[in-house]
């Protein structure tokens, strides 16, 4: 878990070194607020298109293989967007870099399932993705002095220095998976068999056999939680991307202030995705609506708040607690389908839901530069309001529990009935 942990702190100290970057990328390269939107989105948008190719190779290859190749393949195009001088190069770059990364939420989960049992499996998936949050709170902290002492292309490599050296901890020291009877998830079963036929309930034990891309692609429960992990990301997305820009622009504090206003929100949201698991993993793992529904609407609440906020204190403040309160809910988005998704394509459905989540990050960066350029940042973050009700919405119609997950299988496969 440390070394994925690892993994993830380095991937979002990247996501929010472009966002604390922009700014100055900007400036040199002379775009408008909805250009420099599009550096980010264009990664988002090849990074989501890549989401099921990469579940179904971590499926195909293994974790291992697939963990090695992504952080190698990123920290090539880290590098080489310092080198660029021109916003297509720039653009291309980035979308390279999408590509590479791609490859890597889908062998992080296939790892986990690989090396957890289905009881504690939310908890450690939610002590993963918290990191995605800790490197968002720290990447301002790390970036800004950063970028102040190096500029933003000599910064760019020293991430990408960072990637390769923990891409080498991670080939070495990665253990070796449980056996498969202690990782087998149970998900209730429904059989693509003739007319006539009536699901049984609780599987029979199918064997892998029984599984494939095809079927997860069948499965509409899959698709609910990529609904949901949509319009849940939108939040963080934005907040990633357009709250340093906000902080330099409209409350005119410095840059290494701007880095400290930024981290905190992210860093209290690490511990509340940690805690979310945990609390998922021991009392609502079979009523995971009542406890995602208050959450979500709570945050939207302090959204609000944060947007009549008069003050940079304030406004932090209840930037802050949204972010925290909304990553309780993670892991009643996420951890529901890994708990219940066979392992044998674990990493293919995740990839999927997965892919809504990044669907938020294509959409939330473009539509909120719009806002600003035609509005205001009051409108902008007014759309993360209407996103996160909306999260709020979707909970209500995704399976409330494992037994209610229920999988097609292939045609034919034993055991299926």
């Amino acid at each position: 878990m440390g070394l994925l942990m690892g993994v993830y702190v380095i991937d979002y100290i990247d996501r929010v070194m472009i966002a604390v970057a922009l700014p100055f990328i900007g400036g040199d390269l002379g775009l408008s607020k909805t250009g420099q939107g599009w550096l980010i989105t264009v990664f988002a948008l090849v990074y989501m298109v890549f989401q099921i190719p990469g579940g179904y190779l971590a499926d195909r290859f293994g974790s291992r293989r697939l963990l090695l190749t992504s952080l190698l393949l990123w920290s090539v195009f880290t590098a080489l967007s310092g080198l660029v001088w021109g916003f297509v190069a720039l653009l291309v770059v980035r979308a390279l870099f999408g590509a590479g990364q791609a490859l890597f939420p889908g062998a992080s989960f296939k790892a986990i399932a690989e090396r957890t049992v289905p009881g504690s499996r939310a908890t450690a998936t939610g002590l993963m993705l918290s990191s995605n949050f800790l490197g968002a709170g720290l990447g301002p902290l790390v970036v800004a002095p950063v970028l102040l002492l190096l500029g933003w292309r000599h910064t760019f490599w020293a991430v990408a220095l960072a990637g390769v050296l923990i891409a080498l901890l991670l080939v070495t020291l990665l253990p070796r998976a449980l056996p498969p009877h202690l990782t087998a998830a149970e998900p209730t079963v429904e059989p693509a068999a003739g007319p006539g036929d009536e699901p049984s309930g609780a599987a029979a034990g199918p064997g892998p056999a029984a599984y494939s891309m095809r079927t997860v692609l069948r499965t509409g429960a899959v698709w609910k939680f990529a609904a949901l992990f949509c319009a849940t990301n939108m939040l963080s997305y934005g907040m990633i991307t357009w709250i340093p820009s906000y902080l330099l622009e409209v409350r005119g504090i410095s840059l290494l202030q701007t880095g400290v206003a930024a981290a905190i929100p992210f860093l209290v949201m690490s511990l509340c995705v940690f805690l979310g698991g945990w609390l998922f993993d021991r009392y609502f793992a079979q009523r995971a609506r009542i406890f995602a529904i208050p959450v979500l609407l709570a945050a939207a609440v302090m959204l609000v708040l944060m947007l009549r906020a008069e003050t940079t204190v304030e406004f932090t403040l209840y930037q802050t607690l949204a972010m925290g309160i909304a990553g309780l809910s993670f892991m009643c988005v996420l951890g529901m389908p890994i708990r219940a998704l066979p392992t044998a394509v674990v990493a293919s459905g995740m990839g999927v839901v997965n892919m809504g989540g990044q669907l938020a990050g294509v959409l939330a960066p473009v539509v909120m530069g719009f806002l600003v350029d035609r509005f205001s940042y009051t409108a902008a973050f007014g759309f993360l309001i209407f996103s996160t009700v909306a999260a709020a919405l979707i909970a209500m119609f995704v399976p409330q529990r494992p037994a209610d997950f229920t999988m097609a299988t292939e045609p034919g496969a034993k055991g299926a009935s």
